[in-house]
């Protein structure tokens, strides 16, 4: 191990643990909401937060999970060599989707990445918040959303100018198209559930 390497596998190990988490489950169980991975679609996020009908319990659990994945970047911005933040978020969001604690069951990692790409670029960030947000509008189902800004993020990366983070964004938007291949078998089937839908 070189002293190069070193600083980089320190802050991917600190990006999993921040991004592994769990505050959906957290959150649900301080509310009394119950074991959130016995409910719905047994995901931790917050759109399975959401079908508990506690909208507030599903806006904090957002929230938490995109800090998570903001924090691990900007930590390591701050307190790592150069170039590492990227692969510290990176880390933060396959730890929110494999985390240790939940033997490895997690997410699908969109607050997360969200998170991510705000604190790595906030001009990118606020333009997948919007194309998730018209996507959502539009189609009313969430994962259609999360697919349709991950899609968008290398473009707007290099729209934005940040060939840097054009390596970090297509690792992402593979990885959410990944964890989302169930949800893509039911939009093909026609039965996936709108937001809010239990």
């Amino acid at each position: 191990m070189t002293a190069e390497t070193l600083p980089l596998i320190l802050w991917v190990v600190i990006g999993y643990l921040l991004g592994s988490i769990p505050f959906g489950i957290i959150i649900s169980r301080v509310m009394g909401l119950g074991d959130l991975r016995q409910i719905g679609s047994g995901n931790i996020g917050a759109t399975n937060v959401l079908r508990t009908g506690n909208k507030g319990a599903a806006a904090a659990t957002l929230l938490f999970d995109a800090l998570k994945g903001a924090v691990a970047v900007l930590l390591a911005s701050a307190l790592a060599p150069a170039g590492i933040a990227k692969w510290a978020g990176l880390a933060a969001f396959i730890g929110h989707c494999y985390p240790v604690w939940l033997r490895f069951k997690g997410g699908k990692g969109v607050a997360t990445y969200l998170g991510v790409v705000l604190a790595l670029s906030w001009p990118v960030g606020l333009l997948c918040c919007a194309t998730w947000l018209f996507a959502a509008i539009i189609s009313r189902i969430s994962s259609v959303a999360a697919l349709t800004a991950a899609m968008s993020t290398t473009v707007w990366m290099f729209m934005m100018a940040r060939v840097d983070l054009l390596v970090m964004g297509t690792i992402l938007t593979f990885l959410i198209y990944w964890r989302h291949r169930a949800n893509l078998a039911r939009l093909k089937d026609g039965t996936e559930p709108k937001i809010g839908q239990k």
